[in-house]
């Protein structure tokens, strides 16, 4: 299984050297055709690798780490190429091959547009070195390692954004770039003086000695560090203010794969490296971490609610039985963004609670964000191509989008993603929050309990903000009077590129609502087993 494990690392990559060859056709047209297809293979082939890796997977012993390979890459500095897989980062690569499978589908058919956009070669290449990176931060075990993959990513989707994306899509760019390097330079810092005073960077070895050898005021310093440096990839609020920006740029395959997995990638780091390597300073810090998550949550719900209502202006217009013209007031794709904000702090909330339940409880909402807020890029990006535009103000009204009676799948789709995502019991959203908030309500030995039942009272306000804007979305998109003239001539209802990218995830979101100990069967003990001095 460890040849699979970098099997999973090596493919993408050839593949994405491949598209520098001169190898695709005389012409653009056959170049960039066959260049789209090369990503759905090797994507394709990718996501079978990630099936049969965790069809092998010891689902007996997930804390235990399997799929391993351990060797010396730079000595002098004990650095080692150390890959495996354990219950923790086994969902989340089987997540990301997906998504990726999914978002090349999706391109072959509806590859982004942009000015001065060059061939799709450079599109695949960029995608495919993106993949590398996103699968090597869940499978490394070296801490400069993880470093060198978390920065990976960050060169391929900036120019996803900077060149396919669309609107300020320059500066959306340049500020995603510069709050994520800035945010890994600090964690860089955390880790050299982990591995500084441990003589080790290797993630299993400094996990098993669980902090020994390392004072409280290193931990302390360490996990400060490593905490800002991650906040800003997960995103937490006030380090969350690129992403607003770069989401309502960024086209819609970089917004599935900005979502469903950039942003588990800061939480994961949470959990792979703060939980068992500096227990110590991870408490100190633990109750700030708790009091930003909370306040995350309800910022994002207010931000959302006031982009889901309509505008005065339109609301004025709309009592006239006149067409609205005013400015874009409430992007749909900007509204999404914030509503990550609000997700990821339900994550940022468990973790922070130190308990087995809560980090279990961080651990399927990542997994569940993905899935959902996956769906719904996918299905705003799709609205967006239909009509032109994502402002709210637009697509609501006796004239708007009226997905019931002019699109019902896509209308219906987009209902069940909403109601997933406001954590509707029996899908994938309500588990992972659920078990965030009973983790913050019976919070670690150590923790202030008043304090986390007050995180958990302001998470559970979040859940109920979250059910207004997103039910207002619905009705303002979905509902309205399919007999008015629409402001397109013409509205097709879900195509089969776009079912066949769209129906996994919906149904991984009903799976994992009604079967949860499907994931938590494989995060549970290891959970368990990192928080124990794993």
């Amino acid at each position: 299984m460890n040849a699979v494990l970098i099997a999973l690392l090596v493919l993408p990559l050839l593949g994405a050297a491949l598209t520098l060859a001169p190898v695709f056709g005389p012409d653009r047209a056959t170049a960039d055709r066959r260049a789209l297809r090369l990503n759905s293979v090797v994507t394709g082939a990718v996501f079978l690798l990630t099936v049969a890796l965790a069809a092998g997977f010891d689902h007996d012993h997930p804390a235990r780490m399997q799929a391993t390979t351990d060797v010396s890459w730079i000595p002098a500095l004990h650095v080692r190429f150390h890959l495996g897989v354990d219950g923790v980062s086994l969902p989340l690569i089987v997540l990301t091959a997906l998504l990726t499978f999914l978002c090349a589908l999706y391109s072959e058919k509806r590859l982004p547009d942009g000015e001065s956009v060059p061939s799709a070669q450079a599109f695949v290449g960029l995608f495919l070195l993106l993949e590398v990176g996103m699968l090597a931060t869940f499978a490394v075990l070296d801490l400069l390692l993880f470093f060198v993959a978390f920065e990976i990513v960050l060169i391929p989707m900036y120019f996803l954004i900077a060149r396919w994306g669309s609107g300020a899509k320059a500066p959306a760019a340049n500020r995603f770039i510069l709050y994520t390097l800035l945010g890994s330079a600090v964690m860089l810092l955390g880790f050299l003086l982990i591995g500084s005073k441990a003589g080790t960077f290797d993630m299993q070895a400094l996990a098993a000695g669980h902090g020994n050898g390392l004072s409280h005021t290193t931990q302390v310093i360490a996990a400060l560090a490593i905490m800002v440096g991650l906040a800003v990839k997960a995103p937490a609020w006030p380090l969350h203010s690129w992403l607003p920006d770069a989401h309502t740029a960024a086209p819609t395959v970089g917004s599935v794969l900005l979502a469903g997995v950039l942003l588990k990638m800061g939480t994961y780091g949470l959990v792979r490296v703060l939980l068992p390597i500096v227990p110590d300073g991870t408490a100190t810090l633990a109750p700030y971490l708790g009091a930003f998550a909370a306040v995350g949550i309800v910022y994002g719900s207010l931000a959302c609610l006031a982009l889901a209502l309509p505008s005065p202006t339109t609301a004025l217009l709309s009592k006239r039985s006149a067409p609205s013209d005013s400015r874009s007031k409430g992007d749909l794709k900007r509204l999404i963004a914030y509503s990550s904000v609000g997700h990821m702090g339900f994550v940022l909330l468990g973790i922070a609670s130190l308990t087995p339940v809560g980090v279990n409880g961080a651990l399927f909402a990542n997994i569940a964000h993905g899935l959902i807020t996956g769906l719904l890029f996918f299905l705003v990006g799709a609205i967006k191509d239909r009509y032109g535009t994502a402002d709210l103000d637009t697509l609501s009204g006796a004239t708007g989008a009226a997905l019931y009676g002019r699109a019902p799948r896509i209308g219906a789709l987009l209902a069940f993603a909403a109601v997933a995502s406001l954590g509707l019991p029996g899908l994938a959203g309500f588990w992972g929050e659920v078990l965030a908030m009973f983790g913050a309500f019976h919070p670690a030995d150590g923790l202030s309990r008043p304090a986390f039942v007050t995180y958990m009272v302001l998470a559970g306000l979040g859940t109920l903000l979250t059910a207004g804007y997103l039910l207002i979305v619905v009705r303002r998109v979905c509902m309205g009077d399919p007999e008015q003239p629409a402001p397109v001539a013409e509205l097709a209802d879900l195509r089969p590129y776009e079912a066949v990218s769209w129906t996994p995830l919906a149904a991984l979101t009903l799976v994992a609502g009604l079967w949860p100990a499907l994931l938590l069967g494989l995060s549970d003990p290891a959970v368990k087993h990192l928080l124990g001095g794993g």
